[in-house]
């Protein structure tokens, strides 16, 4: 059987990034960056105010103060959204609002709080009464304060995020190049499958991994192609597998029927289409792994058993999913210390566990039963703890790394 480290090599050697695309700046969010954006422009464009407020020449206001006000003549309103038609000369003011543009001349804002103007009335005042002086500068957002023109604002290979889209907009840009989803067929495999709305009849169970592997794969970037069931027969496998080609798969996942039974029919019909690279993967759970390529189309087999396909899918089609997207293939992980002992048969274990903080530690407790068919033992889990090949038993105290499904609170 091959190492894990072994397969997921000679899987990614087959798979390169996929294509970039541009698309609408409300369609970006985690959307991968295909290339480095440079701002075309400054943000902000202009200095403006950061209040509500005057903007008047800072010298002329120095030693304001409630008990000795400097008096200033009001000479324009200056709303947001509105550039100022006159310059502020020694001695005036113009009325300003938050964000809009600075006059010519004027090098500060006094917030209306620290006037004789309790509030800012709909009537322009015709003088103003400083009590409380303000140095030049206060109250300004300087053009380019928040970015310079020709800076480097987000580098290729970003998922982008809602601040992002912010940026992207504020400096004009509407449509973003990002990568290509990759297109990733999705297919059960087995005479006993049952849809969750249908009956359950004698022999029969419900299909989970036909809303597990496509959930997972939106969760990595991709978007997934709905193949349904293949019944255990060689001409429904072909089929399924033919429409994944026909609808531009870029890699293909199949769930069950890649073991060793008489009715696991996926590994013939593979060979017959494309090729079998390797079949057994030295893992638990998720031994049963078939690699192979359809017309130049990754293929993997996954195991049937819902928390082995899951494993198999992180560990091996998530990285291929991300080396399409141009991301880097290597899941981080965190060390944890183990809250009780466990033990493994030898093969690269990753075990479902809790993990909680104790006197600053994170420390891991199996969530129960390991079976590859226990799906609560993952729906109670916060990660996968990696127990390295050759290792069996797992102490106390003994610290190990561990994948987390989500990033800590």
């Amino acid at each position: 059987m091959l190492a894990v480290e072994e397969a997921l090599r000679r899987i990614l050697a087959t798979v390169q990034p996929l294509h970039s695309e541009n698309v609408a700046l409300p369609d970006a969010l985690r959307r991968v960056l295909a290339s480095d954006v440079h701002a075309a422009y400054d943000l902000p464009p202009f200095d403006n105010s950061s209040m509500d407020g005057f903007a008047v020449i800072a010298a002329d206001i120095m030693m304001s103060s409630a008990s000795n006000p400097v008096t200033l003549r009001v000479i324009e309103d200056i709303p947001a959204g509105k550039a100022p038609q006159l310059n502020v000369a020694s001695g005036q003011a113009a009325r300003i609002m938050t964000g809009a543009p600075m006059p010519i001349g004027a090098d500060a804002v006094v917030p209306v709080e620290q006037t004789d103007q309790d509030r800012l009335s709909p009537e322009m005042p015709a003088q103003i009464k400083v009590l409380q002086g303000v140095k030049k500068g206060d109250y300004v957002r300087p053009v380019g304060e928040d970015v310079r023109r020709g800076e480097l604002v987000l580098e290729k290979g970003r998922l982008l995020r809602p601040a992002d889209l912010g940026v992207l907009a504020g400096l004009g840009v509407a449509q973003v190049e990002v990568m290509a989803r990759p297109q990733v067929a999705v297919i059960s495999n087995g005479d006993e499958l049952v849809l969750p709305h249908e009956p359950l009849t004698p022999g029969k169970i419900r299909d989970m991994n036909s809303y597990i592997i496509p959930a997972l794969i939106t969760e990595a970037g991709g978007e997934p192609l709905l193949l349904g069931i293949a019944h255990d027969t060689a001409e429904s496998v072909r089929a399924k597998l033919t429409e994944a080609i026909t609808q531009g798969a870029n890699l293909i996942l199949s769930s069950a029927g890649v073991s060793v039974g008489a009715f696991d029919v996926v590994k013939t019909v593979l060979d017959e289409m494309g090729s079998v690279e390797f079949w057994k993967v030295n893992l638990r759970p998720g031994k049963p792994l078939t690699f192979g390529q359809i017309q130049g189309v990754c293929f993997l087999g996954l195991p049937g058993n819902p928390v082995s396909a899951m494993v198999t899918f992180d560990v091996f089609a998530r990285a291929v999913i991300r080396k399409m997207l141009g991301l880097p293939v290597e899941m981080p992980t965190q060390t944890a210390k183990m809250g009780e002992a466990m033990t493994s048969d030898g093969r690269m274990t990753f075990a479902r566990v809790r993990l909680v903080r104790e006197n600053g530690d994170l420390v891991a407790y199996s969530t129960g039963n390991q079976s590859s068919g226990a799906i609560s033992s993952m729906v109670k889990a916060d990660g996968l703890l990696i127990i390295p090949e050759g290792v069996r038993d797992i102490q106390p105290g003994q610290r190990l790394s561990v994948r987390r499904f989500r990033a800590e609170d």
